[in-house]
């Protein structure tokens, strides 16, 4: 079987000579600071500023300019209380995705001591990132953003800092979903205000002069409608991603498939947790993964 030049490669470093332990130092001694996982990625950190911004944003024009002056006290407090805990799940879910390690392989673990400690049978070989010396695991990547490998990387998402791999892709999957829901209901909100207005003297609809009151409706249409289409076609190519078993990554290089086939639910439960449950839904609830895959070392 002819390879190509990118397998041949693949091949040539995954060969135990060629792992060169003698040149990885000793991974660095954890302090209290690297318990908490923040990547320190200046365009990164502007984008998830912006994101809180924008969701506040829709916060003030939804209650101040649409729900407080409204004259139905029941449409608005449903709405106002659907509203508030939908974007209180959706920035739950973004800090959540922002603090939580994906995955990261441990920083230079390609030691001659725990390549040892491995106890590899003959004929089995390992792969060292050349970039941040460990040991790597498959269908882990390595990130030029965080300078690590993760696990099951699927992308590195500027909006949340930080990669969507193993460990935190319920939490961006919960993301995308709470921020198209609370897009599509201002949306259906604005609809409704425009109406009222239309019928009603424009200086009733809204404690702001009419011309305030249509820039700051239209601007939440156009971020509402923006987010909408980003946030959905994102949550539907994640939740495919997650049924297929095949990360974004390994789709673009179009990666021959090593691992063992699973069916869709099961895929489902092991981002989601084992077994289904109303956890699912939540991003204050972490999600129980089963047994720990062999590769998963411990710093």
């Amino acid at each position: 079987i002819m390879l190509t030049s990118s397998h041949r490669y693949r091949d040539i470093e995954r060969t135990a000579e060629y792992l060169q332990p003698e040149k990885c130092m000793p991974p660095p001694i954890r302090t209290s600071m690297d318990k908490v996982w923040f990547i320190k990625d200046g365009c990164g950190i502007a984008c998830a500023v912006v994101t809180w911004m924008l969701v506040f944003y829709a916060e003030f024009v939804v209650i101040f300019v649409m729900l407080l002056p409204a004259k139905d006290l029941i449409y608005s407090t449903i709405n106002g209380i659907l509203f508030n805990m939908l974007a209180f799940m959706a920035l739950a879910s973004h800090f959540r995705a922002m603090i939580t390690d994906p995955g990261a392989v441990p920083k230079g673990n390609a030691t001659k001591e725990f390549i040892e400690s491995l106890q590899l049978k003959p004929g089995q070989v390992v792969y060292k990132c050349p970039k941040c010396c460990s040991i790597k695991p498959d269908r882990a990547h390595h990130c030029s953003v965080c300078k690590r490998c993760i696990r099951k990387m699927d992308h590195h998402c500027p909006w949340v800092n930080n990669c969507v791999g193993e460990n935190n892709q319920k939490f961006f999957v919960l993301f995308t979903m709470y921020i198209s829901l609370i897009s599509l209901h201002a949306l259906m909100m604005v609809g409704m205000h425009f109406l009222y207005c239309f019928e009603e003297d424009w200086t009733k609809c809204s404690s702001f002069s009419p011309p305030t009151t249509v820039i700051l409706l239209i601007l939440l249409c156009f971020e509402g409608l923006l987010f909408l289409i980003f946030t959905a076609v994102m949550f539907g190519t994640q939740v495919h991603s997650i049924c297929s078993d095949e990360t974004g990554i390994e789709q673009l290089k179009k990666e021959e498939r090593r691992w063992a086939k699973k069916t869709k639910w099961m895929n489902l439960k092991a981002v989601f947790g084992h077994p289904f449950s109303i956890d699912w839904l939540s991003p204050l609830a972490i999600p129980d993964q089963g047994k720990a895959d062999p590769y998963q070392y411990v710093v």
